[in-house]
């Protein structure tokens, strides 16, 4: 018997989390009779009635819920999700139908007759966005694969995870964290099947442009440093150029040739106090997720929880 905990974080989805309950019941319910499953639902500090609908929910006897104390944002509840998780396998999906369920038995497949250890959906197409935000996402992925090495090319939180690569990705200890750099960071034997993004069925998205903002940032500094050697770079080159900028200088001056004026002067102090600037603010990503790791903050807090009855459980 092959037991699966379906990990879904959870954010003023009181309306659609019942309809979703719904659809990956049936498709699980359908794959193989040899499958339980235990649904962890995290309320990421939800102002509707989320919570209410986790409690009716668990009546059913396969819904853990975890309330969080308030809204620490997506990666936080899924490590929430993660921690709390349990059995041979993890599956990670979001609860708005936008990860298609009937993509599961599929995944299933390749994680229980082939073997492999991360099952992983990827986005052949995007769905319903603004060609801004996909010209920004694919910018994004670009920019990560050059800084870390990592492929992260129309990637997605849809996975399955086999238990050896949860152990290991528990082990790691950031407090703010990435989930998709960190699971292809552990690397483990991996498959990926394309998927459509469906149509939200409900509501609309919850990630406003600040909050992929500071996610973009908090990316690129967990997974490279290259923006810091970026600064000594710029450092270097403007080295280089006052030593050629300070020889013509002598040379005029030696020379009699030297004009007075501020022209130069002033584009110069523009050009090099707004790199100095732009290095600080570098530094000052690097510095502040110092300050994060040191404080040692719980990267959540959870306030109340409901288990699953496996005596009422339904059978799988």
């Amino acid at each position: 018997m092959r037991v699966l905990s379906v990990v879904i974080p959870v954010y003023n989805e009181a309306s659609q989390l019942p309809r979703t309950l719904e659809v990956l019941r049936g498709v699980l319910g359908g794959v193989r009779e040899d499958l339980s499953w235990t649904f962890v639902l995290v309320d990421d500090g939800s102002r509707d009635g989320t919570w209410e609908v986790i409690r009716a929910e668990s009546a059913r006897g396969d819904v853990r819920g975890l309330r969080l104390s308030r809204n620490f944002g997506k990666e936080a509840a899924l490590c929430a999700g993660l921690e709390a998780a349990s059995g041979d396998g993890c599956l990670v999906l979001d609860g708005d139908l936008q990860h298609p369920p009937a993509l599961i038995p599929a995944m299933l497949d390749l994680w229980i007759r082939q073997g492999y250890d991360v099952v992983e959906g990827v986005k052949a197409r995007r769905g319903d966005e603004s060609l801004l935000y996909r010209l920004c996402a694919v910018g994004f992925y670009r920019l990560m694969k050059a800084l870390s090495g990592c492929d992260f090319d129309n990637a997605s939180d849809f996975k399955l995870l086999d238990a050896r690569v949860l152990d290991a990705w528990r082990r790691l200890g950031e407090s703010r964290t990435f989930f998709r750099g960190m699971t292809a960071w552990l690397g483990f034997r991996r498959a990926s099947l394309p998927f459509e993004v469906s149509p939200r069925e409900g509501g609309g998205t919850r990630w406003s442009p600040f909050k992929l903002l500071r996610l973009a940032f908090d990316a690129i500094a967990s997974f490279s440093s290259a923006p810091l050697h970026l600064v000594t770079a710029l450092g270097g080159v403007f080295f280089l150029f006052a030593l050629l900028l300070g020889g013509q200088t002598l040379y005029r001056k030696l020379a009699g040739s030297a004009v007075d004026g501020f022209t130069t002067v002033i584009l110069l102090l523009l050009v090099i106090g707004s790199t100095l600037m732009f290095s600080l603010g570098i530094i000052g990503v690097y510095v502040s997720r110092i300050f994060d790791e040191v404080k040692g903050r719980p990267r959540y807090l959870v306030c109340e929880e409901v288990r699953e009855n496996r005596e009422e459980a339904p059978r799988k």
